[in-house]
């Protein structure tokens, strides 16, 4: 038997724990004859450059991707936009 976690996109220690050994024991107890667990990607160049391929992808179009995002004003700017909702809703009051 082949196992993998997809769900994962690096091996922790829980998974190890828990997958390759626990549940390798388990198999070979309950009669399994061969148990392999295939790692995760990890921190491979390979899985980084896909993984950050796919983020730069997603996000086009997003202000705090573009370089002239200022996180600063973008709060000023949210709480001036919150301000002015307050003052709306005090008025239909």
């Amino acid at each position: 038997m082949q196992v993998l976690c997809p769900g994962f996109a690096i091996d922790c220690l829980e998974t190890l724990e828990e997958i390759a050994l626990t549940n390798h024991a388990r198999f070979l107890h309950a009669g399994g004859e061969r148990f392999e667990y295939i790692p995760a990607l990890n921190a491979g160049d390979d899985h980084v450059s896909a993984l950050t391929e796919l983020v730069l992808r997603h996000t086009q179009g997003w202000p705090e991707f573009d370089p002239a995002w200022d996180p600063a004003r973008a709060s000023a700017q949210q709480a001036a936009a919150r301000s002015r909702h307050e003052q709306v809703r005090d008025a239909r009051r």
